[in-house]
């Protein structure tokens, strides 16, 4: 319980009228440690206020684990994933492609600037442009606005995707993706164009609330922007194209449906350590939920720390490396940002897919990375209210999230939220338990208007509140 992406690009081919009425990983010149300093990681999140969720309830969430950096699962109220883990889509722990990289440049040798990505660079393959499908032409249309991304830090190195949103080189991506799983504040970046062209990235701002991480290509011109849907208007079993670089095979396409809207799920937090590499981004003291495992430590320490962020369910393959990847629709255009995958629990953490992707939803991932743009960081909501899963309280006739306490002077109290009332949606989205209303809180932006409705004595209300801002 919690609070508050040679040869002609064919053109698609026509739909049916019924299949109409349904629808509705780096780059670089030869390698050498940038000259600039570490870029700025913003956006640590606060501890949340909680309430105690009694043992066995809620699944397990964490990212996929890094080398020199454990993590503590946290349980929580929420959307129940019985005998699964969801694990971060991101190839790392300081082996594959980023500890290979890391363990050349780190040694000096030169022979790293010839060094290409498993997989290669090569774009899709279209032998017979005349005789194309549909999931051809969707990824010939998308797969130019995907790049694959490889971080190195001294302490490892990992591989996952992005998605090109200007023409000059700014790339979406996850913030657990070139923060390694949350182990770096300055991991180097090099990225690989669909091409196989090479650049050297920074970080232009992360965003760890919602795991999402804007970077900048050096000398970056002319590139292929994605084109974004509104992913409001997605239907389930709507065709899905998931595009990235999957264990580290660039240009890699699968397909799938959205297999449903408006699920929610709670990571671990991938914020960065901040400071010469690793760095507590607090001050160390033993109350704070922000530890991480640190060379030369005496010590292990641990993050407990966990996000709930409002995602896409897709049965699309996506596998360790796709994370920041495209999630695109039949028209080639981005719905989503691969996030994370379900993995049954007695497999390893970085298993491969069982059909249960997630992505973030588009509407959400733009706003965020237009923030970050603009100003460095994005905004998030806060109801001032401490929830939990109402399916949990004695006397409760409804699913959804269980107002437990208000905040003194915060937005649920200035609604008219009261203790004992149960949202049952957010802004029309319908909200099922605490990690629901939590994850689409902090989707909207601060100082937002969200409209509540909420069960109180049987009866159901309707609220107007004014979100406040996320520190």
């Amino acid at each position: 319980m919690s609070n508050d992406n040679g040869t002609p690009i064919p053109p698609l081919p026509e739909r049916s009228a019924a299949d109409a009425a349904t629808h509705g990983s780096y780059a670089a010149p030869p390698y050498a440690p940038p000259s600039h300093s570490a870029p700025p990681v913003h956006g640590a999140p606060p501890a949340p206020e909680t309430v105690p969720v009694p043992e066995g309830h809620g699944p397990a969430y964490q990212w996929a684990p890094q080398e020199q950096r454990r993590t503590k699962e946290k349980s929580g109220g929420g959307a129940k994933l019985a005998g699964l883990v969801v694990v971060a889509a991101l190839v790392g722990g300081g082996a594959g492609l980023g500890g290979a990289w890391l363990g050349m440049s780190l040694m000096g040798d030169d022979t790293t600037s010839t060094a290409q990505p498993t997989g290669g660079s090569d774009n899709i393959t279209i032998n017979n442009p005349d005789e194309v499908n549909q999931t051809a032409a969707i990824a010939a249309a998308a797969l130019p606005s995907v790049v694959t991304i490889e971080a190195a830090s001294q302490s490892g190195g990992g591989s996952g995707s992005g998605v090109v949103l200007s023409e000059d080189g700014y790339v979406l991506t996850n913030t657990h993706v070139v923060t390694l799983g949350g182990a770096s504040g300055d991991a180097q970046l090099r990225v690989t164009g669909s091409d196989g062209t090479l650049y050297d990235a920074t970080i232009v701002g992360t965003d760890p609330i919602y795991d999402l991480a804007v970077i900048k290509l050096e000398g970056a011109s002319g590139l292929t922007p994605i084109d974004i849907a509104d992913s409001s208007e997605l239907n389930v079993g709507d065709t899905t194209v998931a595009i990235g670089a999957p264990m580290g095979l660039s240009n890699t396409v699968t397909t799938g449906v959205i297999s449903n809207l408006n699920r929610s799920i709670e990571i671990a937090s991938a914020a960065a350590p901040k400071g010469d590499d690793t760095e507590s981004p607090d001050d160390g003291d033993s109350d704070t939920p922000w530890f991480f495992d640190l060379p030369g430590q005496d010590e292990p320490r641990q993050s407990n720390e966990s996000i709930k962020i409002a995602v896409l369910q897709t049965d699309a393959a996506i596998n360790p490396g796709n994370s920041g990847g495209a999630l695109v629709d039949d028209e080639g255009k981005l719905v989503g940002i691969n996030v994370a995958i379900a993995t049954a629990a007695s497999s390893s953490e970085e298993g491969g897919s069982i059909g249960l992707g997630f992505a973030i939803p588009s509407n959400i991932a733009e706003r965020i990375a237009t923030e970050i743009i603009d100003n460095g960081a994005a905004t998030h909501g806060l109801l001032g209210a401490t929830v939990a899963p109402a399916s949990m309280m004695e006397g409760t006739t409804t699913t959804g999230a269980y107002i437990d306490e208000v905040v003194p002077d915060g937005a649920a109290e200035a609604g008219g939220l009261e203790s004992g009332d149960v949202v049952t949606t957010f802004n029309g989205v319908r909200v099922n338990d605490a990690i629901d209303l939590t994850a689409q809180v902090r989707a909207a932006p601060a100082e937002s208007t969200a409209t509540i409705t909420y069960v109180r004595d049987g009866e159901e209300h309707e609220a107007e509140v004014t979100l406040g801002t996320l520190e």
